[in-house]
């Protein structure tokens, strides 16, 4: 038996705790700030072991009798079988650790020599182990050892034990069978729960206790039999486990059941007691009927709400009121069949209403090519008199009434019954007996695998604590909430412990016998155990020491250069001290006369030049190209400014043809000449041009502005594909898919009218004058610009996320795995944001998301296979790999609350994969280093992880980003590299 009072064992621990941690790159990483709680480090799939003896430490009444524990050496010389001996040794070993989790200097502790008793006990090494399972172990061990502590095996001796004082409760079971009742009295130590069909957890304590027809709060299953339960003895610390597994038989394994269940953070147990059972057998007589009466108010409800005959059934008040509404419509004079006017399609109105500056109104009202209208005329009856009239109106408008009076009544009577039901169980008599929650074992994953913490509440401090193996960070009842309730991600609650809220010594600190004051720290420990937290601090010293020591005689003499190697940094120096600040692009120009295509703004993808890397081979061909383009283009550009004033050129534009340009003071941009959006407006213009010459300007630039609004209009109505995405032709064709407002769009569409490069002839000037007229009349109260520049912000962020998918893509058909998932994550958030604005607002998240799981696979096993290579610098690679690119994405994954089922299981993959590696045999400095990012991996709420910002891309603009994107996926599929240049 290992006994701590001798002093060769006290260092053969000792040193078995530090060794672990004499691998560590810098132990001074790992001092314990102040009085910070203290983490347990996993040595191998033992989070478990970390949830549940980080809950019942921080249980001041449980630490107290941990610590004192004591046995004589005549009961020590009676210890002669296995059980026995090892109960007491393991008993030892967590005295030690209590110790050192109370006085140690450490941030964590080891809790290896523990572990591996209880190992021996499972008979395995590598499997991790049900957390109910390994407390049951616990829980009895600890009975046994305290058992031999109170000399006795008779039941008397046994009710003394503490372990049962504080654990260990009674129930009644009552059967009635043949007029008779039969009861017998079982103990129980953590009383278990099923979750599915319940909501929460008094519902589930109903549905444990009662098994026979018995209506709860609100679950509507019943089950009818004969037996109930009842508690006849709670105990000062009450555990629920929560059945989260079940057995899928047609699949021939567990499941987990992720269903959301709620509970409280005080809960009280009077109804649940067998003292009670006449008053709570009353108030569930009384629930049954308060649920029938309010099913027949809903049921009444109902019928106002969904009104009809048919299969198609509508609120009642609102059919009268729709009656009403034809009624009192002014007769038509024509029959609907003469009416030729369309009754759909797009209207013009908006803030261009005024005399000045409305030049959209008389096209569309006397012009044959008018666009449809949105509000076609209402329906009205042929013929009614004033008599006919008066009669349907008062009819109408008094069942109307009536109608919702009954409904206010019917919802009034169902908030009375509703409150009644909710305050059944809430007044005094039954609020005697209150538990406070305690700590709740969380566990995330799935039942083959997962990862376990716990949450604890700090009762000196009144604040919750969450307990992650080594880290041990503040949290709240609202972050407890979302982790352990269920539903939402793969973590739920699975075991929650109460306690006596009316038994203050539970949670009391330690006081001086004499003189009643608090202890604290090592105060609180016997002498015994001081001394040995005394002699780990001193080796937690001599370790900082030594490393110290050796940091000194590696690092270079003051003065000398550090080479980049060691800092990081490269050598190249920095001649740009602005190249990492982005320009933000502006969607459209402001209010007033226009200098810039507003297309151009949104259209224009965030991507300045590339930045510069230290491999030059890491760029793809097409991204080289580009840039090759771009130092063409800029050096081209003087040679234009010096092109002689008024010189004509004859252009060739695509589906427009051959136009004659004019190089005038104004100019024109080539290249902007090129694009869907120039090339619309050119052509609109060109239809205006008998117009332009019979009426003027303003005619011309109505029928152009016509024109090309209704291309827009049309185009719009196409189909989305990834393949051919029309949104990125003009940004008018988002904002119709997306439902724009009429003012935004009119404004957007006269902008670009303005644009210089419409500078090329005199018809051309004359309209581009006209537009910048009419958009300097638009007034501050017309256009609310902050509006206006959220629609262009998002299409600006559309185009982004589609360049961002479309570079991630041709980077993933290089074999640069690591940057296309850099890429593709900022990709899926941004195309998330947009998406909660409506479904047209971004690309297809699907797509993103099923190249985003294939990177992380592969990166995945790259980094595996690195790690478990055991070359120093090959593991280094692996770090930066998970650290860098796969743990980042998969804490942004683990906070979608929309995240597909296909994602899920790619983490759960993962974490598995990385879980398994700890039951491997490998090196010390390997098992230290796996276990410092293991807990980023598998725990993705502990820390805020930012994204690294991928590198800058420049797409040109004649490029079409549908056809890269096919020719890119036409690739990956054909396993042939294809190149769109």
């Amino acid at each position: 038996l290992p006994n701590i009072n001798q002093p060769e064992n006290t260092a053969r621990v000792k040193r078995k705790r530090c060794e672990a941690q004499s691998e560590m790159c810098s132990p001074a990483d790992w001092i314990r700030q102040d009085e910070w709680p203290v983490g347990i480090r996993n040595v191998g799939n033992t989070c478990w072991f970390s949830a549940v003896i980080q809950s019942l430490f921080h249980l001041p009444v449980f630490r107290r009798l941990v610590l004192s524990y004591c046995l004589s050496e005549r009961v020590l010389e009676k210890c002669k079988s296995h059980s026995e001996k090892r109960n007491v040794a393991f008993m030892q070993e967590l005295r030690c650790l209590f110790a050192l989790m109370v006085g140690s200097t450490r941030k964590f502790v080891d809790p290896s020599a523990a572990v591996e008793l209880l190992r021996d006990a499972f008979r395995t090494n590598e499997a991790q182990q049900d957390v109910s399972e390994f407390t049951h172990k616990l829980l009895d061990w600890l009975e046994d050892a305290f058992q031999l502590a109170a000399n006795g095996n008779n039941a008397e001796d046994k009710q003394k034990n503490p372990m049962v004082q504080l654990f260990y409760g009674t129930f009644v079971t009552e059967r009635r069978s043949e007029g008779k009742t039969l009861s017998n009295i079982e103990q129980f130590g953590q009383y278990p729960l099923q979750v599915n069909g319940y909501n929460n957890l008094d519902e589930c304590l109903e549905g444990a206790m009662v098994e026979k027809e018995i209506e709860s709060l609100h679950s509507d299953q019943t089950i009818t039999s004969g037996r109930e339960r009842w508690f006849s003895k709670l105990p000062p610390v009450l555990t629920f486990e929560l059945s989260r597994f079940e057995f899928n038989t047609q699949l021939g394994r567990p499941e987990k059941i992720h269903k959301k269940l709620e509970f409280p953070q005080i809960i009280y147990m009077d109804r649940y007691l067998h003292k009670n059972i006449e008053q709570t057998n009353e108030r569930r007589g009384e629930v049954k009927r308060l649920k029938e009466q309010l099913a027949l108010l809903q049921q009444k409800l109902e019928c106002y709400k969904n009104y009809g005959s048919g299969p198609n059934k509508y609120p009642l008040a609102d059919m009268l009121q729709f009656v009403l509404e034809f009624a009192t419509t002014k007769p038509v004079t024509v029959s609907p069949a003469e009416d030729l006017r369309p009754s759909h399609g797009p209207t013009h109105t908006g803030f261009l209403k005024n005399s000045d500056i409305d030049i959209f109104a008389d096209v569309y009202i006397n012009t044959p090519e008018q666009p449809p209208m949105d509000c076609p005329p209402q329906p009205a009856p042929h013929s009614i008199t004033e008599e006919e009239l008066h009669f349907v109106k008062t009819c109408l408008q008094r069942w109307r009434t009536e109608v919702e009076n009954n409904i206010n009544e019917l919802k009034a009577s169902i908030d009375r019954v509703s409150q009644v039901l909710e305050g059944m169980y809430t007044d005094n008599s039954l609020c005697q007996v209150p538990y406070r929650l305690h700590a709740v074992l969380v566990h995330e994953g799935q039942a083959s695998a997962g990862h376990y913490w716990a949450y604890i509440y700090d009762h000196s401090n009144q604040r919750w604590m969450k307990y992650n193996d080594i880290t041990i960070t503040e949290s709240s009842w609202e972050e407890l909430e979302r982790d352990s309730f269920g539903g939402m991600t793969n973590a739920s609650a699975y075991c929650l412990m109460y306690i006596d809220d009316r038994l203050p010594h539970l949670i009391a600190e330690d006081t001086d016998d004499e003189t009643g004051q608090v202890l604290h720290g090592m105060d609180t420990l016997p002498p015994i155990l001081r001394r040995y937290v005394h002699e780990d601090n001193r080796w937690f010293q001599q370790e900082l020491s030594e490393w110290e020591e050796q940091f000194c005689q590696t690092a270079p003499p003051e003065g000398e250069p550090v080479p980049a190697e060691a800092t990081g940094t490269p050598e190249t120096p920095d001649t740009n001290p602005s190249s990492d600040q982005q320009t933000p692009v502006e969607p459209a120009p402001q209010s007033g006369p226009s200098t810039e295509e507003p297309e151009q703004g949104a259209a224009a993808e965030p991507q300045p030049e590339p930045e510069p890397e230290p491999e030059p081979d890491r760029e793809p061909p097409e991204l080289e190209q580009d840039q090759e383009d771009e130092e063409q283009e800029q050096e081209a550009a003087p040679v234009r400014q010096r092109q002689v004033e008024n010189e004509v050129s004859e252009v060739e534009i695509p589906n427009v043809g051959r136009i004659m340009v004019r190089a005038d003071a104004d100019g024109y941009n080539e290249e902007m000449m090129l694009t869907p959006a120039m090339q619309g407006i050119i052509m609109a213009i060109a239809k205006a041009r008998q117009t332009f010459d019979k009426d003027g300007a303003e005619a011309g630039l109505i029928k152009a502005f016509h024109e090309e609004y209704s291309r827009l209009h049309e185009l719009s109505l196409e189909e989305v594909t990834p393949q051919e995405d029309v949104r990125l032709q003009h940004v008018l064709v988002y904002f119709f898919q997306n439902k724009a407002p009429n003012r935004i769009i009119e404004r957007t569409l006269l902008e670009q009218f303005t644009d210089r490069n419409l500078s090329f002839d005199e018809r051309a000037i004359s309209i581009m004058r006209e537009a910048r007229a009419k958009l300097r009349l638009i007034k501050p109260e017309d256009m609310d610009m902050e509006e206006y520049m959220t629609w262009h912000e998002d299409y600006r962020l559309f185009r982004t996320v589609f360049v961002y998918l479309l570079t991630g893509l041709e980077q993933y058909q290089h074999g640069k795995v690591r940057e296309a998932l850099n890429y593709l994550a900022h990709a899926y958030q941004t195309n998330a944001n947009l998406l909660t604005n409506g479904e047209k607002r971004g690309v297809e998240q699907s797509l993103i998301a099923l190249y985003r799981r294939k990177c992380l696979m592969a990166l995945n096993e790259s980094a595996s296979r690195l790690f478990c290579s055991g070359e120093e610098s090959e593991v280094e690679e692996a770090m930066a790999i998970m650290n860098e690119a796969v743990i980042p994405c998969l804490h942004l994954m683990s906070r979608d609350s929309a995240l597909a089922q296909d994602d899920r299981e790619i983490m759960e993959n993962i974490r598995s994969h990385w879980c398994s590696c700890l039951g491997q045999d490998m090196d010390d400095s390997l098992q230290v280093k796996l276990g410092e990012f293991l807990p980023r991996v598998l725990d993705c709420s502990a820390e805020m992880v930012v994204l690294k910002d991928p590198p800058k891309v420049h797409v040109s603009f004649p490029h079409d980003l549908c056809s890269r994107l096919a020719a890119v996926m036409e690739s990956i599929h054909n396993t042939s590299i294809v190149i769109v240049k």
